[in-house]
Parts: C-alpha cells; sequence; structure tokens
C-alpha cells in the first residue's frame, strides 16, 4: 500500500504540474491512470466498491473537471477581454499620439507656409526694386548719354560761333579793302 501510495504521490505531482503547465484538454493517458488509481485505492465504509460508488466517483471527477476547465475558461475569457480592453485602450493611446503629432505637423506646415509666403513677398519685393534699379540705372545712363552728347553738341556749336564770327571778321576786313579798292 505504500509503494502505491507514492507512486500515487509521485503521479500526483506529475499531473498537478502537467495541467498547470499545460492548457486544458483531454485528460492523458497518465493521468486516467492515476484517476483510476485513486478511485480503486478508496474503499468505501464496507472495504468492498460498488459499481454506483465508481460511477458516482467518476461522475465527480468528471463534474470537478468542467468546474475547473470552466473556470479556467472564465479566467482566459476574462484575461483576454482586458487584453482587448488593454489593446483598445494602448490603440486610443497610440491614436491620441498620432492626432498630436499631426496637429503639430499641421502647425509646423502652417508656419513654414506662412515664412514660405514671407520669403517670396520678400524676393518679389527685392526683384521689383532690382527691375525698378536696373530701369532707373538704364534711365540714368541714357541721362548721362544725352548729356555728353548735348556737351559735345555745345563744343561743336561754340566752335562754329567763334569761326562764324572770324568769317564775319574776315569778310569786314575784305568788305573794307574792296571799298577802298574800289574808291
Amino acid at each position: 500500500m505504500s509503494s502505491l501510495y507514492s507512486r500515487s504521490k509521485d503521479l500526483s505531482s506529475r499531473s498537478r504540474k502537467s495541467l498547470s503547465d499545460s492548457p486544458p484538454s483531454s485528460p492523458s493517458p497518465s493521468t486516467k491512470t492515476f484517476r483510476q488509481d485513486r478511485v480503486s485505492s478508496r474503499p468505501d465504509s464496507s472495504g468492498v466498491e460498488s459499481p454506483s460508488d465508481r460511477l458516482s466517483a467518476r461522475t465527480s471527477t468528471y463534474t470537478r473537471r468542467e468546474n475547473r476547465l470552466t473556470s479556467l475558461s472564465k479566467t482566459e475569457d476574462d484575461s483576454a477581454s482586458k487584453d482587448y480592453k488593454k489593446l483598445y485602450e494602448d490603440a486610443l493611446t497610440e491614436n491620441e499620439k498620432l492626432k498630436s503629432r499631426l496637429k503639430d505637423s499641421k502647425q509646423e506646415l502652417t508656419k513654414i507656409r506662412s515664412q514660405l509666403e514671407r520669403v517670396t513677398q520678400k524676393q518679389d519685393r527685392i526683384s521689383e526694386r532690382s527691375s525698378v534699379f536696373e530701369s532707373e540705372k538704364r534711365e540714368k545712363e541714357a541721362l548721362e548719354k544725352r548729356v555728353s552728347d548735348m556737351e559735345e553738341e555745345l563744343k561743336v556749336l561754340t566752335e562754329l560761333k567763334s569761326d562764324n564770327q572770324r568769317l564775319k571778321d574776315e569778310n569786314g576786313a575784305l568788305i573794307r579793302v574792296i571799298s577802298k579798292l574800289s574808291k
């Protein structure tokens, strides 16, 4: 009997480990043997087991097993629903982070667009100024050329006046010589 008890104890510790380590499933052959040994090792008060006792023992064993499996599945369902809830909360948190990043990106984009607009306006003003500056520069060059042309004409005109005066003086001298000769 002591060897049966020690064997039962060894099988009991193994089956507990296998039940706790693995997911619930149909009983393994060693578990079936253990249960049969356990059931057969329980004598009733008379020392003889009746078939009804075996049936009630099996029924209670199966009932306990089903209760245990049900509680495990409920625990798994609870943990699964908690996992879904956690996943949902994580997804919401990530969505909020992404929304915040999107909002920041939109604000940054608006800021960059306004900066780009200002730079474009400055370049337009600079190009307008440069075009105005270029046109003013061309006008200035044209005026300077016109002034230099007029100065040249003035010099030529002054030379012509002096030549004209000289010719008048010579003409007057010739007229006096001719009038003296004709007298």
